[in-house]
């Protein structure tokens, strides 16, 4: 696949590293910040919920770290225990962003629809993917073949639909952010100083979405010059 495409991938890699790893140092700076009113991750998103007339959605803990999501199909907040029992800015940040989707899918909100229904296609392609350099692999090393050419259009048809997803995604994301922070001032849950901290934490997440995107679109573009490289 070329030198390029190696380099490529490393690329991707490295900055979606140092994003996440950005992420998580400040998520672990502002869980260690507790917010002033002293509302925990929980009894946010439950408010928040509430306040938006909103009351067939259920706020329940998760194992794990930065597992916090919103399920549209069984109508869950899934918070990870720092965030369902913490105190703090952080804890209240990713509530209120979780519920930012949940208030989302109350109201339609069209790029939302849209990236569930793709979900169950992007996780087929991932397996169509996962078949393909495995079977190129196994090709190139035991039969002596490495059919790439015939490979690449369904490789950029995968990655255009990874892209599309990416993309999809990133307005989802950041709408959610933005009803999460109008609704943590407009009810006073936070003082000026934790909005602004608050804010910080939840651009760092999107951040990690954006990255994703960008770095999809790199892969379809590579794979899109591959399949017109040798016409």
């Amino acid at each position: 696949m070329g030198i390029i495409y190696w380099v490529i991938i490393g690329a991707v890699a490295l900055v979606s590293f140092l994003v996440q790893q950005s992420l998580k140092r400040k998520f672990k700076k502002y869980s260690q910040i507790n917010l002033a009113m002293g509302l925990s991750g929980k009894e946010v998103a439950e408010l928040m919920l509430r306040d938006n007339g909103i009351d067939d959605v259920n706020v329940v803990s998760v194992q794990g770290r930065l597992t916090d999501h919103y399920n549209p199909l069984d109508k869950t907040v899934n918070l990870s225990p720092d965030v369902y029992a913490g105190r703090s800015v952080m804890a209240t940040a990713v509530a209120a962003h979780e519920c930012g989707h949940a208030v989302q899918h109350a109201k339609a909100y069209a790029p939302l629809k849209m990236r569930s229904t793709l979900v169950p296609i992007q996780n087929a392609s991932g397996r169509v993917m996962n078949f393909l350099f495995m079977g190129m692999i196994i090709g190139s090393m035991f039969l002596g073949m490495f059919p790439l050419q015939q490979a690449i259009p369904i490789i950029v048809a995968c990655y255009f639909i990874f892209t599309l997803f990416a993309f999809i995604t990133l307005p989802v994301e950041y709408d959610a952010t933005k009803r999460a922070l109008a609704w943590i001032d407009e009810r006073n849950i936070v003082t000026g100083t934790e909005h602004d901290m608050a804010k910080d934490a939840l651009n760092a997440a999107a951040r990690t979405y954006l990255v994703a995107a960008i770095g999809s679109l790199i892969m379809l573009l590579y794979w899109v010059l591959m399949m017109f490289a040798d016409r």
